[in-house]
């Protein structure tokens, strides 16, 4: 259900005084993606895989999204704001691929509703641009890597591109939530 790593840090974001700390996720959808739990207070970071689950479809087993489980992780952490990358179609990508994104990404957002949640979408070249990011995924694996030096470890392969995305992700809406918050005057 995790991947190589378990997550880093969340006992720690999850069971400490809270205080005037800002719990974010963020989401990078698909069944290689990843949930980052950043914690803007500490400056700490939690990094799950998407959890998934195998199913069987006719003949052959698929993997699919584990609603319990990111339901699960979520209610766990209770974040102020969930930023969950919005992404569409790509050329070259199967109808039936197509589709089975969307049914995941439609039941992200309906998990983040039902647990009232509070979300925001964000595009892939949107966050990428703020964060002035170079082009590539080991360069989004080289920044997260740099940003938390503490769970680096979690970015070093090749597939780990998805948590360092929603690592990004995590940070990018870290600093929207806390321009908004400062924005309030609270």
């Amino acid at each position: 259900m995790h991947g190589d790593h378990p997550p880093t840090g969340l006992e720690r974001i999850t069971n400490e005084v809270r205080g005037p700390c800002m719990i974010v996720v963020g989401i990078d959808p698909g069944l290689s993606g990843a949930v980052a739990v950043f914690d803007l207070g500490n400056k700490m970071l939690a990094v799950h895989d998407m959890p998934t689950m195998t199913v069987r479809s006719g003949k052959s087993d698929k993997r699919q999204l584990s609603e319990p489980l990111l339901a699960a992780i979520l209610r766990r952490v209770k974040p102020e704001h969930a930023y969950l990358e919005f992404v569409s179609a790509m050329p070259g990508q199967g109808v039936t691929s197509m589709f089975n994104f969307g049914v995941g990404y439609g039941a992200i957002r309906g998990i983040l509703a039902a647990l009232e949640i509070p979300m925001s979408t964000v595009t892939p070249g949107k966050w990428q641009r703020d964060l002035g990011l170079a082009k590539g995924k080991d360069a989004n694996r080289a920044r997260a890597a740099q940003l938390f030096p503490d769970v680096a470890n979690m970015f070093v392969r090749v597939k780990d591109d998805g948590r360092a995305d929603a690592a990004l992700i995590a940070y990018w809406g870290a600093q929207q939530s806390y321009m908004s918050f400062l924005a309030k005057g609270v």
